[in-house]
């Protein structure tokens, strides 16, 4: 189902705006990415472990990390999900404005949220000491960075397509 209000029928003015918040989400979002990869040894499985358990214990550390407090883990946490999950509402609903249908529609509209709440559930429940969660934040945020750059990509598109912007 195509909305009423599709996005090739949107005004120049509303798809420029559509252009320019792809662009300053995404260089956040490439940012965000960055700040991951340097503080989790490129995204790795102990580099995770060690951001947010500290690695106190490792004598042969490079750069020396202490654990996480509660209040830490709750500020990452709620900022993270409530900020995320607006960014991720408002990417599906523009997701929602296209032609694009089936599974692939499905699985941009609502996978990121549930990525979300795995990658930023799953730090709590590492904090708390379910190790195994590691795994899960590693696979989860894959998912959302790779969801997200495909409804990007997507919305972008038909922003640029449908119309001349031009017009």
């Amino acid at each position: 189902m195509v909305l009423q209000g599709s996005i090739q029928n949107f005004p120049k003015e509303i798809r420029i705006l559509i252009l320019v918040y792809l662009v300053v989400t995404s260089i956040g979002f490439v940012s965000a990415l960055q700040f991951v990869n340097t503080t989790t040894e490129g995204g790795q499985s102990k580099g995770i472990e060690e951001n947010y358990l500290g690695n106190e214990d490792d004598l042969e550390a490079v750069e020396l990390k202490f654990a996480k407090s509660e209040k830490q883990i709750l500020n990452i946490v709620h900022a993270h999900m409530l900020s995320m999950g607006m960014l991720f509402l408002i990417l599906a609903l523009l997701v929602a404005t296209t032609p694009l249908k089936g599974v692939i529609r499905k699985l941009l509209l609502f996978e990121p949220l549930i990525s979300v709440l795995l990658t930023f559930g799953g730090i709590y429940f590492l904090w708390k000491g379910m190790l195994w969660m590691k795994y899960v934040i590693m696979i989860s945020g894959i998912a959302m960075t790779l969801s997200y750059v495909v409804s990007v990509l997507v919305v972008g598109y038909w922003a640029i397509k449908s119309k001349n912007l031009s017009d």
